[in-house]
């Protein structure tokens, strides 16, 4: 059992519980075009399993924000996946340049060692080692960034990391809470504006399905 188990260890059922049949209608129905492909299906099945047992995760907004961001930065795979790129592209990450002093990245290839993975592209020498003592992880992620890409530790990188504003200071709450919500801003949880629009746009089609699909 990986470590982070630690974080469903206390669950007694799930936060949420949804219609499977109802879930892949509304979202191929949200998202017209060629249906996902069994695997892909499969994948976001997990990621859902994950969601509906964590404890943190009340809010119906939140999740939809969530799966939007994970539909955009794993390209539609649903999915942990590694930053795209070869070994040289990631050289503007290594420990001499200023974006690789900004992560954190002290040694010759950490640019390439610790490039971007999981469901949020956590991406870094700092955010690998801050992330992995937060999920009480000691120095396992450091050691083995690929880690990362295990859906048992992604997902709770990606809970942790947007509710309590781990990735750039800015948290869920900020931008969803009872007496507000804005899809567009809070893209700031992740990466600035980068295709705020867009991924706004998705996670409120997402919020139709999962509310269309949810079982009380």
């Amino acid at each position: 059992m990986c470590e982070c188990d630690i974080y469903f260890r206390k669950l007694e059922g799930f936060m949420f519980h949804f219609d499977d049949n109802k879930l892949f209608a509304g979202y191929i129905a949200a998202f017209p075009g060629t249906p996902p492909k069994p695997e892909r299906m499969a994948a976001a099945g997990r990621l859902i399993g994950l969601l509906s047992l964590d404890p943190a995760i009340q809010d119906i907004r939140w999740a939809a924000y969530m799966l939007a961001t994970v539909k955009h930065e794993c390209a539609d795979r649903w999915a942990p996946i590694t930053e795209f790129g070869n070994a040289a592209y990631f050289h503007r990450y290594d420990a001499d340049t200023p974006l690789g002093h900004r992560l954190g990245n002290t040694q010759d290839g950490d640019g390439f060692r610790f490039r971007g993975r999981g469901y949020v592209q956590i991406t870094g020498r700092a955010n690998y080692a801050r992330l992995g003592q937060l999920l009480a992880m000691g120095n396992q992620l450091v050691q083995n960034p690929d880690l990362a890409l295990d859906p048992s530790v992604a997902y709770p990188i990606m809970s942790i990391g947007m509710r309590q504003g781990s990735f750039t200071g800015k948290k869920l709450s900020d931008f969803i809470n009872p007496t507000s919500i804005d899809y567009v801003n809070a893209r700031r949880i992740i990466n600035g504006t980068d295709r705020a629009e867009l991924i706004a746009g998705y996670a409120t089609k997402l919020e139709g399905v999962l509310r269309s699909a949810v079982v009380p």
